[in-house]
């Protein structure tokens, strides 16, 4: 006997063996693993309870390859060490696996070139479909695709292709934002993270949606008040917030880009004597882990990143499903929430 079988190990079970246990034809148990509904309720609980108790598990691989697929998706980000992104995948990876697909997880370092090539096929013979959030991408770029496997965009940049496209509403996200400063009181509100070149890059967004409410309100809008980063992490929000202190502007209040900016701004406001929130208040975008257990907790927009998941993944699937049937691209937008904590409202 072997090892397996003596510790109580069934290995090699297979649908034949279930069907024999429960009494049923092997079609019953494919019906049951598969879970479609013409079977009996009394005969899919007896089928899975044997399913249970021999420890059967179906081949997957099997089952893709059977209809022509390989069972495999990627998701390609443009970082993997930022939080957002990471917590992100995660999500994707999960929800994908509860429907029997494997993720590869790819990094495109938000590089133009390496964007072009997820989008025209780098793994066109081992995946089913890409998900992909571009950074600089252009839209001649997709027009260009000839890769015939389906592509879900996720992220703010517009693009004008015939693809899925999820994405929040970045310029009402970031109006979110800018109106709880105004609405807790602060007048001079600086916006840390904008950025030079095209003008529908998400950072152009997010300003849209600050410069909008400030307008609204009669906050300044000037540029002494807009600092432009390199990047978006710790060190780009640090140095931000020095420039505009070392500039004279001395603002009351700062929405930044992301939760990693307003994390490094925060260290430096820290540096230079500077309460938070009482001499000046801080908001972040992302919702990362991060910002919820430093020394003062990080009110930020938490976009739905679940939601982003589960309509990127279900869009893939369905053009999967229906790979003949012409589906008009869509434009989904998941929700998102405002998440005061203490760098805005202060500690209870």
């Amino acid at each position: 006997m072997g090892t397996a079988a003596r510790k109580g190990k069934r290995v090699g079970i297979s649908l034949k063996d279930v069907a024999l246990r429960a009494g049923v034809s092997v079609k019953t148990v494919s019906n049951v693993v598969n879970g479609y509904r013409h079977v009996t309720p009394e005969t899919r609980q007896r089928v899975q309870r044997v399913i249970d108790e021999l420890g059967y598990r179906p081949n997957l691989t099997a089952r893709h390859l059977r209809k022509g697929r390989t069972g495999m998706i990627a998701l390609a980000l443009p970082e993997l060490g930022n939080p957002y992104f990471a917590e992100l995948a995660d999500a994707v990876i999960e929800y994908a696996g509860g429907l029997d697909y494997i993720v590869l997880l790819d990094h495109t370092g938000g590089r133009r070139d390496q964007e072009v090539l997820f989008a025209q096929g780098l793994r066109a013979r081992v995946i089913d479909g890409l998900i992909l959030s571009p950074i600089e991408l252009e839209n001649e770029d997709l027009l260009a695709r000839e890769s015939e496997a389906p592509l879900v965009l996720l992220g703010e940049r517009e693009y004008d292709a015939p693809h899925d496209h999820v994405a929040i509403d970045n310029v009402a996200a970031a109006r979110t934002a800018a109106a709880h400063l105004v609405e807790i009181g602060r007048e001079r509100i600086a916006f840390l993270g904008a950025r030079h070149g095209r003008a529908r890059q998400t950072a152009h967004l997010r300003l849209q949606g600050w410069r909008e409410v400030m307008t609204e309100h009669g906050r300044p809008t000037g540029d002494e008040f807009v600092a432009v980063t390199d990047g978006y992490a710790r060190e780009d929000g640090a140095q931000a917030m020095a420039r505009l202190l070392d500039s004279g502007v001395r603002p009351d209040a700062v929405f930044c880009y992301n939760d990693l900016v307003a994390i490094g701004a925060m260290r430096t406001l820290t540096e230079r004597g500077l309460r938070i929130p009482e001499d000046v208040a801080v908001v972040g975008f992302d919702d990362i882990e991060d910002g919820r257990y430093g020394a003062t907790t990080l009110t930020t927009v938490a976009p739905h990143k679940r939601a982003i998941a589960r309509a990127a993944t279900e869009a893939l699937l369905e053009r999967l499903a229906d790979a003949d049937r012409a589906i008009a691209p869509r434009r989904v937008q998941p929700g998102f929430a405002l998440v005061p904590r203490e760098s805005t409202v202060g500690k209870p």
